[in-house]
């Protein structure tokens, strides 16, 4: 029998959904205490945002991406409450989609789960103030080669923002610049080109500004070294060190998120199991999409924790 090698992955900015976190919150101890905890810090009701507020409110970016990791870090905490995470080795390494980059921080041991919390506030206010100053715009393009969409983005002066998987990157930048290389994504034969729901151009150089602002506050925290190596957006590569951690979560905010390469390199260093922890089951489908032999499981709700098995 093949010896089972695991990663956890953390998922983005629009998984989240109205009830998101309310089963964990009423089944599992260490979710509770981690959603009261965040409440009090952030001085509002994050739970009630996320149980029962407006799917408007929810979907503000300052409130989504701290949303999406306290459901990630709840979920994660309640799966090792259960003692279901035993069934499965220790993981070797973490991930997260973008913003879900800050749970993996939580889960990797660089910071504590409420600091990582309180972390993606704050990333989200930055991008909030920066994409209000320059309004940008994302789209999804299925079926079109990096190659043909690369050249397509530096004539429209767009930028792909995601590598996503075989057959699915997604171009960020300026609404017009989206909107023009959308055109000419689909007459060069994009099956499908879907404009996704943000208000900035997210990892292209428009979010500067939230990138030199989430340095200053980076400086400000301590990290500790990760006690399971992350592997980051921009590069693909695991980390572990404090440093060089802070300067990933910065270059993230400007670059392209290299998913696909990440599964990939895991991988190629023995994963065969990947375990997706927060809301939705968008990076399950990715990873489908780039290696169909691999093991996924989905830790998104206190059902999936008790009917958990390996």
């Amino acid at each position: 029998m093949t010896e089972i090698k695991t990663a956890y992955v953390f998922p983005g900015q629009g998984a989240q959904f109205v009830g998101m976190g309310r089963d964990l919150y009423s089944e599992f101890h260490s979710a509770r205490e981690l959603f009261d905890l965040a409440d009090k810090a952030l001085g509002f009701s994050l739970s009630k945002l996320c149980f029962e507020g407006s799917e408007e409110n929810l979907k503000d970016t300052r409130n989504s991406q701290s949303a999406i990791v306290c459901h990630s870090l709840c979920a994660l905490a309640a799966f090792m409450e259960s003692g279901k995470s035993k069934l499965l080795p220790e993981p070797s390494f973490v991930a997260g989609h973008s913003l879900g980059e800050y749970s993996a921080l939580g889960a990797s041991g660089i910071l504590p789960y409420l600091q990582a919390i309180l972390l993606s506030r704050k990333r989200g206010e930055l991008m909030a103030e920066a994409a209000a100053k320059t309004p940008g715009a994302m789209a999804a393009v299925i079926g079109l080669s990096e190659e043909i969409l690369s050249d397509i983005c530096l004539k429209t002066d767009c930028y792909i923002a995601n590598f996503n998987s075989p057959g699915q990157l997604v171009i960020s930048g300026l609404k017009e610049a989206v909107e023009q290389a959308s055109a000419q994504a689909s007459a060069s034969g994009a099956m499908k080109v879907v404009p996704l729901q943000v208000s900035g151009g997210f990892h292209t150089p428009l979010m500067s500004p939230a990138s030199a602002g989430l340095k200053e506050v980076l400086d400000s925290i301590s990290f500790y070294t990760a006690k399971i190596p992350l592997v980051a957006n921009t590069s693909a590569s695991p980390l572990t060190n404090p440093q060089d951690i802070k300067s990933e979560l910065v270059c993230q905010l400007t670059g392209g998120v290299q998913w696909q390469k990440s599964i990939e390199n895991m991988i190629a260093a023995g994963v065969n199991t990947f375990v997706e922890i927060g809301p939705g089951k968008v990076l399950a489908g990715l990873i489908k999409r780039i290696n169909r032999s691999i093991s996924i499981y989905n830790i998104n709700d206190a059902a999936s924790i008790q009917n958990f098995s390996v």
